[in-house]
């Protein structure tokens, strides 16, 4: 869930309290267990105390809160977000494009309006699922107010967190309510649940997540929701909160605690070249402060000196290399925090910070299926970091990469793409541009083929993603062949070029 989140670039690294800036030293990773080595469990979940009733201070707290409330433009937590599986369908887009709340769309434009959960129970679902899933339709209309008044509540109870946020982060208000939500949609999946909990606790570290935060952040999560659905609630619906937000958070303390063995909490990276390929497009590569281990087609969240707490997520625009570098494709976007600093103010030399890999946009080495590859804009990233994954593999299946650009001058990358292309006969490149042949690419896509024995990649903005995950289901792909990362959840990542 969302909610458990805290946020400081300021605090080192995970479980780190102590202050000292944004470069503070880093703890070591510790060593790898053995076999036999048991991994200790995450520190316990303390109690939560009961929330919604009167107290003395009652009237004098609702005061501040009203005053703390700052509309329905509440900052939010950081979320770290579970990778889709491999072959999930939904709406998507590559981590390299503009994301607000709602979704990865230029910035300013307001996000799509939060799905609300069917009231009507599944009869074989428990009772605390139907008393968490009804919550959840009853406090849908007014999310806005719910997630305002949710964290006006959290920084008057707790006002020593509110240092911990970024000092604004009004596009990513959404990310308690999409957690919420999902976590209801999946309460009586365990294996869903549990992996999707587990990928949020890992991915917390690097925003300096502590066990201790989250009984804070659960007693105003249900304070909020008690107040907005107060025409249910009543005892037995707090008490299945209370018992479902306890678990859920102990699985992520537990999951955050057994990858502090495994793998520091973020990386820091030097700036080692900045190309800029057009006015707002620049391909930056940077170089690890010790080894980075990822899969090309995957992304990683980043942040930079210049907005520290800040996290942005950008695709690796390469397979693993040799010599560890990692290179990223930023577009600039309007108003964009992140994506400007890093296109217009980075240089060689600079140090960021790299969050952990994400993202399941991988390739799978173990069928000999043809690839093909759809990319727009700089979701051509990972389109050619996939085919540097074929081509470092010795294969030789079918790989075609449709690459589509509003004008040709948006080919930033295409002559990278056609000198591969000459090297290796299974691979074609073709550009759509939109301007010359008054094609998009999902109609492209109609007019090659036949895919049906293609493994479909796409990354790129969303309205293309969308339209050409329609356009492979109409001509047959199956959609369990159909691999993108998901805007949901790159969203609650924390991610986007802004």
């Amino acid at each position: 869930m969302d909610a458990p989140t805290t946020t400081s670039a300021d605090k080192g690294p995970s479980g780190g309290g102590g202050g000292g800036g944004w470069f503070t030293p880093r703890k070591k990773p510790q060593t790898l267990p053995s076999e036999d080595q048991e991994i200790p469990e995450g520190s316990r979940l303390a109690a939560m105390r009961p929330v919604g009733r009167h107290t003395p201070d009652a009237d004098t707290e609702q005061s501040r809160i009203r005053r703390a409330a700052p509309g329905t433009a509440s900052p939010d937590l950081p979320l770290a977000q579970p990778e889709p599986s491999p072959g999930a369908v939904a709406p998507a887009v590559s981590p390299n494009e503009t994301r607000t709340s709602g979704g990865p769309q230029p910035e300013g434009r307001p996000a799509p309006p939060v799905p609300v959960l069917r009231s009507a129970p599944d009869p074989r679902t428990s009772s605390d699922a139907v008393l968490v899933r009804r919550t959840m339709a009853e406090v849908g209309p007014v999310a806005d107010k719910v997630t305002s008044y949710f964290y006006a509540l959290l920084f008057v109870r707790h006002p020593d967190l509110r240092s911990l946020f970024p000092a604004a982060m009004d596009t990513q208000r959404d990310r308690l309510l999409k957690a919420l939500l999902t976590t209801a949609e999946h309460i009586d999946n365990t294996e869903v649940l549990v992996a999707y909990l587990k990928n949020l606790g890992r991915g917390h570290r690097k925003y300096g997540t502590r066990a201790e935060h989250y009984p804070a952040v659960g007693e105003c999560l249900i304070g909020a929701l008690s107040k907005y659905a107060c025409a249910i609630w009543d005892e037995e619906t707090e008490a299945a909160w209370v018992r479902t937000y306890t678990t859920i958070s102990q699985v992520m303390i537990d999951a955050a605690a057994a990858d502090e063995l495994l793998a520091p909490a973020w990386w820091y990276a030097e700036v080692v070249s900045h190309d800029l390929r057009t006015p707002d497009v620049a391909v930056i590569t940077v170089r690890p402060d010790q080894p980075y281990p990822f899969l090309a087609g995957q992304y990683a969240g980043v942040e930079t000196p210049w907005w520290p707490r800040v996290w942005r997520h950008y695709s690796f625009a390469s397979a693993p290399r040799p010599d560890g570098l990692l290179t990223f494709h930023v577009k600039a976007v309007p108003a964009g925090w992140v994506s400007n600093a890093l296109v217009h103010r980075a240089r060689p030399g600079d140090i960021i910070r790299l969050g952990p890999p994400a993202g399941t946009m991988t390739v799978d080495h173990t069928t000999d299926s043809g690839l093909l590859c759809l990319g727009g804009g700089t979701g051509i990233a990972p389109i050619k970091a996939l085919v540097e994954d074929v081509v470092e593999h010795g294969e030789r299946r079918l790989v075609e990469v449709f690459y589509g650009a509003r004008t040709g001058h948006d080919l930033y990358d295409i002559d990278t793409l056609l000198r591969m292309q000459q090297s290796h006969p299974w691979l074609s490149v073709r550009p759509v541009v939109d301007e010359q042949t008054q094609l998009r690419l999902p109609d492209a896509i109609r007019e090659w083929g036949p895919w049906n024995e293609y493994d479909a990649y796409l990354s790129g903005p969303p309205g293309m993603i969308r339209s050409g995950v329609d356009a492979l289901r109409h001509i047959g792909v199956p959609s369990e062949r159909i691999r993108h990362d998901s805007v949901e959840e790159l969203v609650l990542a924390g991610g986007g070029a802004s």
